[in-house]
Formats: structure tokens, sequence, C-alpha cells
């Protein structure tokens, strides 16, 4: 089960939320189709929850299975063609903070330097986006969100890219918000390119006396 993968401190944080975790778990578990991995589909609870200053909002895991990896936006390292909204990430952070920031693409280690990439639906099925929307996975990550917030006692900053995210605005109002369209082809000239998230993000980790995030990729 899913819970299994959850460090102790968020078992914890979300023990009235864990009989909605087995639900999901199960209706997941009966879709063979289901991605990613089931060992990595809790992989961004794998630490603790005050290891976390910044929050990146996704909507759902790529559908391509070889991109589906429990991080939002993140893939494997070595992945030799990259999503479209994932390059449109690295341009914008190389625009940001300079190109020397971007190398191979590998977003994962932000994970390990603070950064909690979350989906707000934490799998779906192979080449079909959204197919989990129904699940409950809403409701899940709407309680993470909350007691991520608790436990930062306000200190913390949310990136949030695009509609879906967006609507998690009210649970984070004890929080920095940085809010921008999502970084798809579809939406990024929109205004995604330009916001400058990363500097913006560091700027007011450094007001709240936190350290900055080291966002080379």
């Amino acid at each position: 089960m899913f819970e299994d993968q959850l460090h102790p401190d968020w078992v914890r944080l979300l023990s009235d939320q864990l009989p909605l975790l087995r639900e999901i778990s199960q209706a997941v578990l009966q879709d063979p189709l289901s991605i990613p991995a089931q060992e990595n589909v809790m992989r961004v609870f794998a630490l603790p929850p005050k290891s976390y200053r910044v929050l990146i909002v996704g909507q759902d895991p790529y559908p391509n299975p070889e991109h589906a990896m429990g991080l939002s936006f993140a893939v494997p390292n070595q992945t030799p063609v990259l999503p479209p909204s994932l390059k449109n990430i690295l341009r914008e952070l190389a625009d940001d903070l300079g190109p020397e920031f971007v190398s191979d693409g590998d977003i994962t280690a932000w994970s390990q330097r603070g950064v909690m990439l979350l989906n707000r639906h934490l799998t779906t099925r192979s080449h079909q986006s959204g197919a989990h929307f129904d699940l409950g996975w809403d409701l899940f990550t709407d309680a993470v969100v909350e007691r991520l917030q608790e436990e930062s006692a306000g200190k913390l900053v949310a990136i949030l890219w695009g509609d879906k995210a967006q609507q998690l605005a009210p649970k984070l109002s004890g929080s920095v918000v940085i809010a921008s369209p999502h970084p798809s082809p579809l939406s990024a000239y929109r205004g995604f390119f330009g916001s400058k998230p990363f500097s913006r993000c560091n700027k007011a980790l450094l007001e709240l006396g936190l350290n900055e995030i080291d966002w080379s990729a």
C-alpha cells in the first residue's frame, strides 16, 4: 500500500487521510496501465515535511511512462528527449538566473535541496493525461498542502503554475505564493515566460530568513 512509502512524519500529519489513501491505492493497483511505477507513486513523501521550504505544484504525472517518476515536472536522469513543459521550465530558468544554471535538465536534485515537487494527482494511465482525476487524489493533496503550510509556520514559498495549481492558493494564505500560467507550450507564452519564478522565490526565501535554493539543473 502507498502509505508504506510515507516518511513517518507524513504518516503522523496525514493520519486522518490514510483511509482515503488506502481507497486510492486499491483503485490504482487495479489499473494495469497506471503510472508511475508503484514504488515511485509516493516518492515526494520520502523526505519529512520540514525538509521543504518551497512547493512546486504540477497537475498529474507525464503520460509517457518513461517520463513519470513521482516528482512533478521531473524526468529520470539522462532522459534523451525532454517533455515540452520541462523544456520551457529550463528555458525560463536560463533566462531568469543565467544559462550556466542549465546543463542536463535533471531537476530531481531540487527535491533534495528543499523543493517539494508535488503533483495534485499522483497517478494517471499510460499515455492518458488526467485519467485518475476522479480517484480522490486532489482531496489527499489538498490535505498535504494544508499540513505542509502548518509545519512550515508561514515560512514556505509556493510556486503555482497554471489554473489547477492555483486552485490551492486559498489553502496557502499563510505562505508566499508566486503564480503564473503553466509552462506547457499551450500557455507558456501567456505569462510564464518572463515571470522569473526562481529569482523571485529566492528573494522571498531570504526575506523569510531562509536559505536560497540552488536551482541548477
